[in-house]
Order: C-alpha cells, then structure tokens, then sequence
C-alpha cells in the first residue's frame, strides 16, 4: 500500500506541475504578438500536455488501486468530496488540453487576464483536496 501511495504522490506532483505551467503559458502565449514566438509556445504547450496527460492518468491509476484496496475509504465522507474536486481537476485539465488546441488553430480569444484567473483554479484545488485527505474532516 505504500508503494501504491508513494507512487500517487509522484505522480499527483508530475500532473499539478502542469496544471500549474501550462496555463502560465496560455497567459504569455496570449500577450505574445510575434509570430514566431508564438509558435515556440505551441510547442511548449503541445510537450507539456503530453507530460500532464502522463502524471494525470498515473495519478488517477494509483489513487485507483488505492480505493480498491481500501473500498472502505468510500463511506467517508472527505473522500467522496475528494472524489468530487479530482473530477473538477479532471474537468480542468481537458479544458487545458481543449486551449492547447484552440491556441495551435490561433482561435483563442481570452486576454492574459483571464488566463491569469484561469491559472488560479489548480491552486484552489490542490489546497482543498490536501486539507481534505491529511484533515479527514
């Protein structure tokens, strides 16, 4: 069980260090005007998902066969809310790879501004989904 668990905090760390970076690119992707600066941050961006999508999956894969050694975690109820921010998380990260996208297609309209409120999310949920498994409230 604590390989299981060492494992989902490598990886946790792996996704969250993407969702951290990856919108910190869209807000300087979205203040860029030179063409070619702009096509070294689809590249950046295209790379670093790829390396999100890794930690993502593997994150969710280990806290997987954590539940499943553990069914009883279920019943409680800061695991259920958990379960309920790694969907949000979940939610979030397609919603980066959907921008990764639209900014390689240059149909991105938001300003950096936004993007900068954008960046904030990740945070927000790391905080809570902590608080909530080393609380158990």
């Amino acid at each position: 069980m604590l390989w299981l668990k060492a494992f989902h905090i490598i990886f946790v760390v792996t996704w969250f260090a993407g969702l951290f970076y990856l919108p910190r690119l869209f807000v300087y992707h979205a203040m860029s005007t030179d063409p070619g600066t702009q096509a070294t941050f689809k590249i950046m961006e295209r790379k670093l998902l790829g390396i999100t999508h890794i930690g993502g999956v593997l994150a969710l894969l280990f806290g997987v066969l954590m539940v499943v050694n553990v069914p009883l975690w279920l019943r409680h109820d800061w695991m259920q809310w958990k379960l309920l921010l790694v969907l949000a998380l979940v939610a979030y990260h397609v919603w980066c790879a959907v921008l990764v996208r639209r900014f390689a297609k240059d149909e991105v309209r938001h300003s950096h501004v936004w993007f900068r409120w954008f960046n904030e999310a990740p945070a927000l949920l790391l905080i809570a989904i902590v608080l909530l498994v080393v609380l158990k409230p």
